[in-house]
């Protein structure tokens, strides 16, 4: 038998023989290799273990610490659990069931209304199935063969999924554990066995492909791993989660609302929640005047052919709101920022000496996402965006990006974020511009993430077809990560408005454009930041920074002395004035995760001192109110 060359991700390469599989070449490493290994990585592409390899290539073992391999070990879990459905339910109809960020779901057809003992059913049938360790199969069958298939079995979600495959450009396969088979691309796992602990967590509804004229199904969402203490910690990360949802909290501390009967995915901001958004923004728009951007106001509609012009009617319009008539004419509520702030560019002959422009503004955009996935601040229909746009000659891009990096780094540590991933992504399959600028484009990210000695992942085939990108994700407190930052090549917008600028050889030349936000949007970045913080905002954001509670009705007028020296300077200061005793006070006040409370009485009034109380620390003794304001407007300044 012929022999192939393997080339291990150390640059060792070993030869084997022809058709070999995954499997078979990690226990030839180690036994214990062996028993991690979920599916290995070969030329880029994932295989099942048991695939057999017929070539020369590269080698990578996915275990569950890697994201790909979690994808493989969640996406087989979603499948087990549909055989557990199926089991219990033998009318079930599947519609799809891919692996998410933290688990698997799968959307089902059945005729009974789910409850959370039928979770615990099929949870228990799960274990069980996982237990007979049967294999996952691949077959590959025709596109009319695997339409007849799920025809006789009943299954009409699959067939509709099938109609519109291209045979030409992709093979069907199905996968097949034990008495369940179910279309997929796969790969998966060797076998059920390896999928040891199983939690279901909650059922939602979800119409079929995101269209709220189909049926509506019922989803199962679900988490699974191979160590029981990965499930307790995970179980115990989500009862956390739940104490910080900012949905609850924005209601507690009375932030802001939504009200469906005026609008869904619409955020209405209440005093307490709009005194941190002014100090979110007046902190960024300080930062972008001292970084050397300038800011930048524009409409919020346009006429259709400034969308027709930046394709945003063929790419983008099923996330836009439809069009109004004015003057006879289309007009379009804006979804992005960035037609106007070309529109702005080329209100003037621009040269290379004008260059780079850093446009930056905070931009409120409108943009048409179902019902069904909105969720609080983190998914709506109206948002600001912290949105800004660089244009830049080719020689200027790679010290932009590193700029924009950097820039990134300071924003974010401001807020108490400072452990971040990041992600380079490439060139599709489908792309405009040339492969020389792209070329450039991808060198120049790729030379920025290295300079400032980076580790980044790279999403080969991963950028927009306009343009390669860095995403800078953080994580929280709670270590979940969260995608904010983007640094965007686009080579479509400067080509289909034809931007130009002089530059110093006298000729015409097309800007490199560059979109880049840092927050991503000021709604979804403080349901970030109630989530992160659990309500209890650093001093400089707290939206009350002071409680002053005077221990009587009789010290309110020295309360509100107190009040005004404060509000002089700037802090943020209430007085309760409710005739209640001190301890309910304190307590009420402490619920409100106000960061100090200040008790003041007949010996404060007499002495000039204020009896200081911190959040979560207790009493912190008295203080002369001179210094106790010097003290937090020290800490304010330096935002703690």
């Amino acid at each position: 038998m012929s022999k192939i060359k393997i080339t291990f991700p150390d640059g060792v390469v070993k030869e084997f023989e022809n058709g070999i599989t995954g499997y078979q070449i990690a226990q030839f490493i180690s036994n214990r290799l062996a028993d991690d290994v979920l599916a290995v990585k070969f030329n880029n592409y994932i295989y099942d273990l048991n695939r057999p390899i017929t070539e020369d290539g590269n080698v990578k073992f996915l275990t569950f610490d890697d994201p790909e391999g979690k994808e493989v070990y969640w996406h087989s879990s979603s499948h087990l659990m549909a055989h557990a459905i199926l089991s219990i339910f033998p009318e079930a109809k599947f519609g799809v069931g891919p692996a998410i960020d933290s688990g698997f779901y799968y959307d089902v057809d059945i005729n009974t209304q789910l409850t959370e003992e039928h979770l615990k059913l099929i949870e228990n049938k799960m274990i069980e199935l996982s237990k007979a360790d049967t294999k996952f199969e691949r077959e590959e069958l025709s596109k009319q063969e695997a339409i007849d298939f799920f025809k006789e079995k009943g299954d009409p979600y699959k067939v509709e999924l099938l109609s519109e495959i291209d045979e030409s450009k992709e093979k069907i396969s199905i996968y097949k554990e034990g008495s369940f088979t179910d279309l997929c691309r796969g790969p998966h796992l060797p076998n059920t066995g390896k999928i040891k602990y199983v939690k279901l967590l909650n059922i939602s509804g979800s119409y079929w492909r995101g269209d709220e004229k189909n049926k509506q199904l019922q989803r199962i969402y679900g988490i699974s791993f191979p160590k029981k203490k990965m499930l307790d910690d995970y179980l115990l990360m989500l009862e956390e989660a739940k104490k910080r949802d900012h949905r609850k909290l924005g209601k507690a501390l009375d932030l802001f609302s939504i009200h469906e009967e005026a609008g869904a995915g619409l955020i209405y901001w209440h005093p307490k929640g709009a005194r941190i958004r002014l100090e979110v923004e007046d902190f960024w728009r300080k930062a972008h005047l001292e970084n050397g951007y300038e800011l930048l106001f524009s409409p919020h509609l346009g006429k259709s052919w400034l969308w027709e012009t930046s394709g945003h009617l063929d790419f983008y319009k099923d996330s836009m709101f439809a069009a109004m008539k004015v003057d006879e004419q289309d007009y379009y509520i804006k979804p992005m920022n960035c037609p106007f702030h070309i529109m702005i560019y080329k209100t003037h002959l621009r040269s290379y000496r004008d260059l780079p422009m850093r446009w930056a503004e905070l931009g409120t955009v409108y943009r048409y996402e179902k019902s069904g996935v909105l969720h609080g601040l983190l998914r709506v229909r109206g948002f600001t965006q912290d949105d800004a746009h660089i244009f830049c000659t080719h020689d200027q891009i790679e010290s932009e990006v590193i700029e924009v990096i950097r820039f990134a780094k300071y924003i974010l540590g401001a807020f108490g974020f400072t452990d971040m991933n990041y992600y380079l992504s490439t060139k599709p399959e489908k792309a405009v511009g040339e492969t020389e600028l792209w070329r450039l484009a991808e060198d120049s990210l790729r030379k920025a993430l290295d300079s400032q000695g980076l580790t980044y992942e790279v999403d080969e085939g991963g950028g927009a077809f306009y343009g390669p990108k860095i995403d800078i994700k953080i994580k929280d407190a709670l270590g979940r990560e969260w995608q904010l930052s983007t640094i965007q090549f686009d080579f479509n917008l400067p080509e289909r408005f034809d931007m130009k600028y002089i530059g110093e050889d006298g000729k015409e030349h097309q800007p490199f454009m560059v979109h880049r936000a840092l927050l991503g949007s000021i709604e979804r970045f403080f349901g970030i930041l109630i989530e992160h913080y659990a309500g209890e905002f650093p001093l400089w954001l707290a939206p009350t920074q002071v409680a002053i509670i005077p221990v009587s009705q009789n010290y309110i007028e020295y309360a509100n002395t107190i009040f005004n020296e404060m509000k002089k300077i700037g802090i943020r200061s209430e007085v309760d004035e409710r005739n209640e005793k001190i301890g309910y006070k304190i307590r009420d006040w402490e619920m409100k995760k106000v960061p100090y409370m200040l008790i003041v009485g007949e010996k404060e009034k007499e002495s000039g001192l204020v009896s200081v109380r911190k959040h979560k620390e207790g009493d912190k003794g008295s203080l002369a109110l001179s210094e106790f304001i010097d003290k937090i407007a020290l800490e304010i300044k330096n935002k703690l």
